[in-house]
């Protein structure tokens, strides 16, 4: 089943088209990457699949009319409530969901993302590797149907990288559908089922990772990357 189903989008801003008449779908229960360079459309395109933008034209099909209550969306940068600790944050945002989670509920999704002995820490004074597991834990709090993820590893080390990876592997052992986009071809390459690359607002390439490496004799996603990239 698909979630989401895209036809012929098109988004344009003054005078430029930023989203060239694109086809996608998501597929329930899929890890799926949209890669793509600077200025690619990546964003436009995530923001009209989400509803916060229209497009100029073409059709956005979802699969419930109420779909915004399920779905979770993690930014690069997750504004947590200040002065209130990991475990407050959770409590605070499963509240804003109308999802009621008991102390012991709080430490298994603690526990989940290996936030166990940083529950009483403030959300602020958490290391980077530390916040971007909260922020997912915060995403997946009312158990949503997609999680979309805003480059989830970013600025991590690679211990950090790892740990993101496991979370969002247990997401998709869910059955969660997970979108995210990202600029790092290995963890690209670690988790996504399937990938969509997009350059100078057009798909350019899709499909499983390891089929496009054959298809274009390219020995590494970042191979590929860049050999379609510079010939789009």
């Amino acid at each position: 089943m698909n979630l989401i189903e895209a036809k012929g989008i098109h988004k344009q801003f003054r005078n430029r088209e930023v989203v060239k008449g694109i086809d996608l779908e998501i597929r329930q229960g899929e890890v799926l990457a949209l890669i793509g360079t600077n200025g690619a459309g990546k964003s436009t395109t995530l923001a009209m699949l989400l509803g916060i933008l229209q497009p100029d034209s073409g059709d956005i099909t979802r699969w419930r009319d109420d779909y915004r209550a399920h779905i979770g969306v993690q930014l690069q940068s997750t504004p947590f409530f200040e002065g209130y600790t990991a475990e407050e944050n959770l409590a605070l945002f499963a509240a804003l969901y109308h999802v009621k989670l008991s102390k012991a509920q709080i430490r298994n999704k603690l526990e989940e993302c290996n936030l166990a002995d940083a529950g009483k820490t403030p959300a602020a004074r958490l290391s980077g590797g530390q916040q971007k597991r909260l922020a997912i834990a915060v995403t997946a709090i009312h158990n949503p149907d997609l999680i979309v993820l805003d480059e989830p590893a970013a600025g991590l080390d690679p211990r950090a990288r790892q740990e993101i990876r496991r979370m969002i592997e247990r997401l998709a052992g869910n059955k969660v559908t997970v979108l995210f986009s990202s600029h790092d071809m290995e963890e690209v390459s670690r988790i996504a089922d399937r990938l969509i690359l997009m350059d100078n607002g057009q798909i350019i390439a899709e499909g499983q990772p390891e089929d496009l490496l054959q298809q274009y004799h390219a020995e590494k996603l970042e191979d590929l990357y860049l050999q379609l990239t510079d010939n789009a």
